[in-house]
């Protein structure tokens, strides 16, 4: 039988994520709102994450109804998710007050249409680093205690440390790729100059510039004139012949 300690430890565990080619962003935002509405005791969670440095915004919520009303508030750049990127955590809010219309006109009423009474929102952030927030939804009469709001933030903490890993797992998956693209480009081009040179009996300098002029006058990628001469798919003709 599932204890409340056994459920709490599959909750981080979950969070921790594996970082390996099958990692999925959405089912990791759908982990995050599923145990924190198991542990944290409230009506519905939302999750807003920013996707990048372009202002991408990903949502994801324990309920489809609450992806709905976040991501019409990421829309219209307002809500408690969106504040909550912006500024840090977002105190506890009572919904259905004159406050809470004005500054969310929006929201609010989108939110307690859908029986909501109050909202809180927790950042995701790593190292400082702002990542996403997490919305915390529900209709009881009491506010969330300052255990459930630590425990909120624990399973913020974890899963926005696992989110960062694998963009930078991302990053360096990228930055790889790309130098040993270049490596590979310039090993070509070098055994391109060799066979020009020794064809043409120029030095390999001059080798070089024929690869470069021939690649410049028909608008085609140096690597590719030098893998088409190395591969013997083309004959560039010596510039230097009579």
């Amino acid at each position: 039988m599932s204890t409340p300690d056994m459920r709490l430890a599959d909750a981080f565990v979950a969070l921790a994520g594996t970082p390996d080619d099958s990692y999925d962003v959405a089912r990791h935002l759908s982990v995050l709102t599923g145990h924190s509405v198991a542990l944290l005791g409230v009506g519905a969670v939302g999750a807003v994450l920013r996707a990048g440095d372009q202002g991408a915004v990903r949502v994801s919520a324990s309920d489809p109804r609450v992806t709905q009303l976040e991501t019409g508030a990421v829309d219209r750049c307002e809500g408690p998710g969106h504040d909550c990127c912006r500024t840090g955590a977002l105190p506890e809010t009572v919904l259905d007050t004159a406050p809470a219309h004005q500054r969310w006109p929006h929201y609010t009423p989108r939110a307690l249409a859908l029986g909501y009474t109050r909202v809180a929102a927790l950042p995701l952030t790593v190292r400082e680093e702002t990542v996403g927030a997490l919305v915390l939804l529900h209709s009881r009469s009491t506010p969330l205690t300052p255990v459930e709001l630590a425990l909120g933030r624990s399973l913020a903490t974890a899963a926005a440390t696992a989110l960062v890993r694998e963009r930078e797992l991302t990053r360096s998956r990228v930055l790889t790729s790309q130098l040993e693209l270049a490596l590979t480009s310039r090993i070509v081009i070098e055994q391109a100059k060799g066979v020009l040179a020794n064809r043409m009996t120029l030095s390999m300098d001059q080798a070089f510039d024929v690869l470069r002029s021939h690649a410049r006058s028909h608008r085609v990628k140096l690597a590719d004139v030098a893998l088409d001469v190395v591969e013997g798919r083309l004959n560039i003709a010596d510039p230097h012949a009579a």
